[in-house]
């Protein structure tokens, strides 16, 4: 029987999987997140989720799938990743200050092949344009504090204190947290796998 495994270490990822309804084991690939000369913020994520779903392949058995994703965030050209520090994020922040940027998160799910290898891949890509208030400095300097930036692309977190900070969202709520609901079950109910209330008996 085929098993479903999510590639990735984010709690959030697993607690969306999880009201999902799915059954699933889960691990933490280690993928160098450094985009390549000129690749666009759309080729950088979908590629970012195809290697982390790869690099589970050896831990899972033929016949498996595993899920991978990545979130990241773009403000015209540029790319917005984690903060490296409170410069870093503070200018990030400061960048994102009464505008819009486009939240990305691309999904990949593969196959395991009897080889290891990758037997079948299907990807997605989920974008969600997200418009930001004008951002006071001591708004951001509290923001930085209550712990929440690091870690996060582009330094916040929807789910939490920065949902203040949003006037407008056109797009999935939880593919800004990290994992697009509608899309991952799509896409897992597209090769066969059910959520765990679809498998009891009628009321």
């Amino acid at each position: 029987m085929m098993a479903l495994c999510l590639a990735s270490g984010s709690p959030r990822r697993r607690e969306l999987l999880t009201a999902l309804g799915y059954s699933f084991t889960a691990i933490t690939t280690a993928i160098a997140e450094v985009p390549a000369a000129g690749e666009s913020a759309l080729d950088y994520v979908n590629r970012l989720a195809r290697e982390k779903s790869e690099a589970a392949i050896a831990q899972q058995k033929p016949g498996d799938w595993i899920l991978g994703s990545d979130t990241l965030i773009a403000l015209d050209d540029k790319i917005l990743e984690k903060p490296n520090d409170v410069e870093h994020f503070c200018w990030m922040m400061q960048q994102l200050s009464g505008r819009k940027h486009w939240v990305h998160t691309a999904l990949a799910l593969t196959e395991v092949s009897a080889a290891h290898d990758v037997a079948a891949q299907q990807q997605r890509c989920v974008t969600t344009e997200v418009s930001f208030k004008r951002l006071t400095d001591a708004e951001i300097m509290h923001y930085w504090h209550t712990g929440e930036p690091q870690g996060k692309a582009g330094g916040y977190a929807i789910q939490g204190f920065a949902e203040r900070f949003v006037t407008r969202l056109n797009g999935s709520y939880s593919g800004v947290i990290g994992l697009p609901l509608y899309e991952t079950e799509q896409l897992l109910r597209s090769v066969g796998f059910l959520p765990n209330w679809e498998r009891v008996d009628e009321c």
